[in-house]
């Protein structure tokens, strides 16, 4: 029993570390990586916000996807790479985190479900960003790139904790019922809270990105606007639970 248990955790500490390095290696490929480099991602991505939002863009080299009207550009920081890693890291971790695996395969497993994940919400997230700029929307005096920037967080981090859910509500799906309340929001979104934020906080911060003044205040809203996501969140379970208490 002793030596099982002591084989177990060692094959979990070797996946968790085969897992840190896909993270680390993409993270670093995707750091020097040209919009060239990247249309195995960014083209499927195109052509999904083509088809939703009627507008076409054509390939420019090293420049990336630009619209017909030569107004928005789907570039390399659109790839979404980092999503993909964050989701990839969250499903990985609860995986060991809760009953590890002897089969390696969730690794690929989830790498794949990060990326086909990733192709919907970039999509979603452009498609919005399409809209944002078309209308000239404002908020609170932000100006288009701070509203760009809360977009992207909140459509990031929204989907991440939703597919989190999802992941969970999937294992115990045998249960016939499943508890949704304000506190079961709170304690399942600490580690997708966590996950992004040493995603886009920790890892930048590891690799000098304190050293540049425009990180510290796109820090602040990735601090600031997962908060508020969750608050929404919890807000919203509260109301539906009430309702639901009332009989409503």
């Amino acid at each position: 029993m002793i030596s099982g248990g002591l084989l177990k955790d060692r094959n979990r500490v070797v996946q968790f570390i085969g897992v840190l390095l896909v993270v680390v290696g993409l993270k670093q490929f995707y750091s020097t990586a040209s919009v060239n480099e990247l249309r195995w991602i960014l083209a499927p991505t195109t052509f999904l916000v083509e088809f939703i939002s009627g507008k076409m863009f054509a390939f420019e080299s090293h420049a990336g996807y630009m619209s017909s009207d030569h107004k928005f550009v789907i570039a390399a920081s659109c790839a979404g790479l980092n999503f993909l890693l964050t989701l990839f890291l969250l499903l990985t971790v609860r995986r060991l985190w809760i009953r590890g695996s002897r089969n390696w395969a969730f690794i690929p497993g989830a790498l794949a479900v990060a990326y086909v994940a990733t192709l919907i919400t970039n999509t979603i997230r452009i498609v919005i960003a399409l809209w944002l700029h078309d209308s000239a929307f404002t908020l609170a005096g932000m100006n288009a790139n701070a509203i760009h920037r809360v977009e992207g967080i909140v459509v990031y981090f929204t989907s991440l904790v939703l597919l989190y859910f999802l992941s969970e509500a999937f294992e115990r799906m045998r249960q016939r019922d499943i508890p949704v309340s304000p506190l079961h929001i709170v304690r399942m979104s600490c580690l997708p809270l966590l996950v992004y934020y040493v995603t886009t906080l920790v890892m930048p911060l590891t690799n000098g990105a304190f050293r540049n003044e425009e990180f510290w205040w796109h820090a602040l809203f990735v601090l600031v606007v997962p908060l508020c996501v969750l608050a929404s969140l919890v807000g919203v379970t509260s109301l539906v639970s009430r309702k639901k208490a009332c009989g409503i």
